[in-house]
């Protein structure tokens, strides 16, 4: 085996060993210099762990008497999660900009290229309507323009953004509060399942480790850390979509908000972001074009617009981002269920359109 392989098993060793977390890695790291060198003194010289409280001495060396690193390995590759350590060529750089950036991630499907443009996209769990439907509609566009949705696969703007990028054909990634095996919310399994075909989900959680509260604020530094920017869609004047708001900040990284009402609850955190210096959003085409997203798609957008058929462009031009059932639409356009079924399916595989409910189909770019 050669040296490399063997020193990502050594990672994935101490980044699997129960109980432990990123500053209690970084702590032993300081000590003992390197994975190898944790794992030999957990064998023959216990005492010197004495760094860390004693539960956690107590789980590094009861974990090393029963795992060593190939069967940790094994472990990984029975439920199709894959390693990466912070030393791996291809681990994300964009990580190394937070002092507690993680020693490895596990993943399913794959994690965001280098050259690929990752944009975070969070909100509240209980959005409103609108706010459901802007973050469809920035999912979409993002797709459209080849930038991938990062984000935490949570209920409402997270998880909407999230289908309306894969639905028009883009990429995304969902990062976890809990192991990659693990799909949470469970109501989110199609997501989930779809993520690990076209993106990844990522965890620095090992497998098996169970979605805790105090877990979420950990995961909303690598949503921003494998970000290029983030954009806040509703949120309350406390929540957790405002922690990694400043944990990007922290990282240097560009924040935008939409503005919304003074009284709504859901745009108070929003309004504040943007008072305190947040990019505002006022039309999706306007910011991804100051951001450089925009120019590359336009020319193939109007060649894909050109090239629909009729029956395709009457049934597009009924459609917006409010989501309109199959008999409104049959209404409107007059055409038969099964006609306007078949222009459906074309328009959803050239990602134009998403259904967003059942029988419930709307514009995504």
């Amino acid at each position: 085996m050669d040296q490399t392989k063997t020193s990502e098993l050594d990672w994935l060793w101490l980044c699997s060993i129960p109980g432990l977390y990123e500053a209690d890695r970084k702590r032993l790291l300081q000590v003992f210099q390197s994975p190898q060198n944790v794992r030999a003194s957990a064998g023959k010289n216990s005492e010197m762990l004495g760094i860390l409280a004693e539960n956690k001495r107590r789980a590094i060396l009861e974990y090393a008497q029963k795992t060593d690193p190939q069967e940790a390995y094994h472990k990984c590759a029975q439920r199709d999660i894959k390693f990466i350590s912070c030393l791996h060529r291809d681990y994300p750089q964009e990580l190394f900009r937070m002092a507690d950036y993680p020693s490895g991630l596990f993943y399913r499907g794959r994690l965001p290229r280098r050259e690929e443009a990752c944009v975070a996209v969070i909100g509240a769990r209980m959005c409103t309507c609108n706010g459901r439907n802007t973050a469809r509609q920035l999912g979409g566009r993002l797709a459209a323009c080849r930038a991938a949705v990062v984000s935490g696969m949570a209920y409402g703007i997270d998880s909407t953004a999230q289908e309306a990028c894969l639905a028009a054909g883009g990429s995304s990634f969902g990062v976890l509060g809990c192991g990659a095996d693990i799909c949470y919310p469970e109501e989110n399994r199609a997501l989930y399942q779809n993520l690990v075909k076209n993106g990844g989900v990522i965890s620095e959680f090992p497998p098996g480790v169970k979605p805790l509260p105090f877990h979420f604020p950990m995961r909303n530094r690598i949503i921003s850390g494998l970000s290029r920017m983030v954009v806040v869609v509703e949120a309350r004047k406390k929540s957790g979509t405002l922690i990694t708001a400043d944990l990007a900040l922290e990282q240097g990284k560009d924040v935008y908000a939409f503005p919304g009402r003074p009284k709504d609850v859901l745009s108070e955190g929003c309004n504040r972001l943007i008072q305190q210096g947040a990019g505002m959003i006022t039309d999706i085409d306007e910011f991804l074009e100051e951001n450089g997203l925009l120019a590359q798609i336009c020319e193939k957008e109007k060649n894909y617009k050109e090239g629909l058929a009729t029956s395709e462009n009457l049934v597009y031009s009924c459609l917006d981002s409010e989501p309109k059932s199959v008999r409104v639409l049959a209404d409107e356009t007059g055409m038969p269920v099964n006609r306007l079924m078949s222009a459906l399916g074309a328009l959803q595989l050239k990602g134009f359109v998403a259904e967003i409910g059942k029988n419930q189909y709307g514009k995504i770019r």
